[in-house]
């Protein structure tokens, strides 16, 4: 082999080794570029097994386990996993509301706030219940309302032993033991047990009545009263008797029909202790006496 063909051998054999490790080098760049762009996940809790592409997410992940929360607010002392978190918190002390609702301009500290806000106005009611199809703006009122369908009632009164779906009913009731009643009406001293009996109270001075029937606009002064008057509307009757399955639009109609079958009778005559099962009858009879008072005092 001559020289001039040891020159050509030695530089095609060069050049055939930097292209082979280009191409080895961009072939392995490859494989990185797609392994963050497909979502490879290559990071593995060794708790769960679930996987992660960054060590940062894997970190933060652990603390769910571990239950370190290493971001601590220097007001109140709560500690958070995140510092994001704590920023949001943070806006609970400082007062600031960024996040501003474009149809009623009411402000919030948080945007997930904001976004449940958001849904008062879109009528959007995401959580629904498996039993009924009912649905809730919030998954806790879902939980709450689930406790009808379960009779699940987790909350026990230490006096009497009554249990309630939710603690704000067992707080109120609470009250008839104690006998306290902290809210009181600025127009006429008169005092209540709980917010929501102030609250119903004080529309008897102002006239205010801002519950509104979708049918026919007739405005109501309580939420309970709108849901009884709305049933003549659609014709729901949810009350049913377990004697003879006739349905009710009212609880107080079903009670009262109950009384056919168990024979209650819990009007008492004042006069003559006779008993009737219904008020309407325990006063029309009681005006025989009084009519007979009258007639002995003429």
């Amino acid at each position: 082999m001559n020289a001039k063909l040891c020159r050509l051998l030695y530089n095609y054999s060069s050049v055939t080794g930097v292209v082979r490790l280009f191409k080895a080098a961009m072939e392995n760049s490859g494989k990185i570029s797609i392994m963050s762009h497909t979502g490879e996940k290559r990071l593995t809790c060794t708790q769960c097994g679930k996987s992660f592409t960054r060590s940062s997410s894997l970190n933060k992940h652990k603390r769910i386990h571990t239950g370190e929360k290493p971001f601590s607010c220097t007001q109140c002392g709560q500690s958070f996993t995140r510092s994001s978190i704590l920023n949001e918190h943070m806006k609970i002390h400082t007062g600031e509301k960024p996040y501003k609702c474009t149809q009623c301009g009411k402000s919030f500290g948080q945007s997930s706030t904001l976004k449940k806000h958001t849904m008062i106005h879109t009528g959007e009611k995401p959580h629904k219940c498996d039993h009924c199809s009912k649905t809730f703006l919030r998954r806790s009122h879902l939980k709450i309302h689930l406790r009808v369908h379960t009779k699940e009632k987790p909350y026990s009164c230490s006096v009497c032993g009554k249990s309630f779906t939710q603690v704000s009913s067992l707080k109120n009731h609470e009250k008839i033991h104690t006998g306290v009643r902290e809210y009181f009406c600025f127009e006429c001293k008169k005092t209540f047990k709980t917010t929501e009996d102030l609250k119903r109270h004080e529309r008897t001075h102002t006239g205010e009545k801002p519950y509104t029937c979708s049918h026919c606009d007739k405005r109501f002064n309580e939420m309970g009263d709108l849901k009884k008057h709305e049933r003549i509307h659609t014709g729901e009757k949810p009350y049913a008797c377990s004697h003879c399955d006739k349905t009710f639009r009212e609880l107080g109609h079903l009670k009262r029909h109950k009384r056919i079958h168990t024979g209650e009778k819990p009007y008492t005559c004042s006069h003559c202790d006779k008993r009737f099962s219904y008020l309407g009858n325990m006063k029309a009879h009681e005006r025989i006496h009084t009519a007979k008072e009258k007639r002995l005092q003429a």
